[in-house]
């Protein structure tokens, strides 16, 4: 490919790359030779527009694929592409190659958002944001509210979102010419992207604001109370609409997805709807049989009752007394747990001898 940009080698991977090894690569260089990060060098800005580019062609498979195809059977030439005939003759231009969705963000603007925090033109919604939150097991098991905290960005209250400081002068950006935008590319299509001189603003300011550093955003912790649905299971989420990030260009506000994880109980466990719990007796109560209070998860207590005889391990069903979700209601198990004296009287070792012999017990 004489004379063209080999985007996969601008992006450090394989042609046969898979889409996420692409992404990561991007996102890794993104962050390395983003504007923000470099300030005042200009080769930074020059790496960083070639990966942008790369990556605006190999994230779309359809534009990829072209390029592919292109470049398998040719090379970049001047204007546009050109290819070889399979005998070494004439070769044939390709000016009208068509990039299509190029003349946009194309991928990008879902990657600047979660990379750099910005939303992408045309007032789209923001992007969602993730949080993962630990509720008790009763908590889970009954439904319930619980308060939550998520770190989100908002307009600099000093500045108003602008980026100056108070009393700076704020002239159009001189690199996009005031349009928020710079397009680059090469042959016959070109990729469209915020300006990362003014951030896609159009506008710079003569002295950046001291509390967002020119941002124009800041980070924030919003708190807000979810409902965590009864019999909600580890690892589930629920989406609450437009309780995200706000968006940067007046756009709807991105959605707030949580996660719960369910802490786990002392006393409960849980399989499916079924609640499980162990309670300790004695020897004797084993033995000759006993009532017991058993605490279930809606927190009632049920008298259950422990015949003679039971042996270590058996289980007790509490109808019932398990999880309620769609309409279905799960039981309570309790296993039977034998406690054994650790220590015995001289009396008392010669009271179970005798009852061992009576019965025929080995000892």
């Amino acid at each position: 490919m004489t004379g063209a940009k080999d985007y996969y080698k601008i992006l450090g991977v394989a042609d046969k790359a898979s889409e996420d090894e692409i992404k990561k690569s991007y996102r890794r260089l993104a962050k390395q030779y983003h504007p923000d990060a470099n300030p005042n060098d200009h080769s930074a800005a020059e790496r960083f527009k070639e990966i942008s580019e790369a990556y605006s062609v190999l994230s779309d498979s359809a534009q990829r694929k072209k390029y592919d195809n292109m470049r398998r059977f040719g090379a970049f030439s001047g204007g546009g592409f050109s290819t070889r005939s399979p005998g070494g003759g004439t070769s044939q231009r390709f000016e009208e190659f068509d990039f299509g969705g190029l003349s946009g963000f194309g991928g990008l603007g879902d990657l600047f958002s979660s990379i750099f925090g910005k939303g992408s033109k045309g007032g789209e919604t923001a992007e969602p944001i993730e949080s993962t939150v630990e509720i008790p097991f009763r908590t889970a098991v009954l439904g319930g509210k619980i308060p939550i905290t998520v770190a989100v960005e908002e307009a600099c209250p000093t500045c108003g979102g602008s980026g100056a400081a108070p009393g700076a002068s704020v002239d159009s950006c001189s690199e996009c010419k005031g349009r928020g935008t710079v397009t680059f590319g090469q042959g016959g299509f070109g990729v469209t992207r915020p300006c990362p001189a003014c951030r896609g603003r159009g506008r710079v300011a003569s002295e950046s604001c001291t509390r967002c550093g020119g941002d124009g955003w800041v980070k924030v912790s919003k708190r807000l109370l979810v409902t965590v649905p009864a019999g909600t299971d580890d690892g589930h989420k629920v989406r609450l609409k437009g309780q995200g990030q706000r968006s940067r260009d007046s756009g709807p506000a991105g959605d707030l997805l949580v996660t719960f994880t369910v802490k786990p109980d002392r006393f409960f466990s849980r399989d499916g709807l079924d609640i499980l719990c162990t309670i300790p007796i004695n020897f004797a109560q084993a033995t000759l049989g006993t009532k017991v209070k058993v605490r279930t998860v809606h927190g009632r207590r049920v008298v259950l009752n422990i015949p003679a005889g039971t042996q270590p391990g058996r289980k007790f069903r509490l109808k019932g007394q398990g999880v309620e979700k769609s309409g279905k209601k799960g039981d309570q198990y309790v296993q039977i747990e034998v406690g054994i004296p650790e220590k015995l009287s001289a009396e008392q070792q010669e009271l179970l001898k005798q009852f061992a012999d009576e019965v025929g017990l080995p000892h």
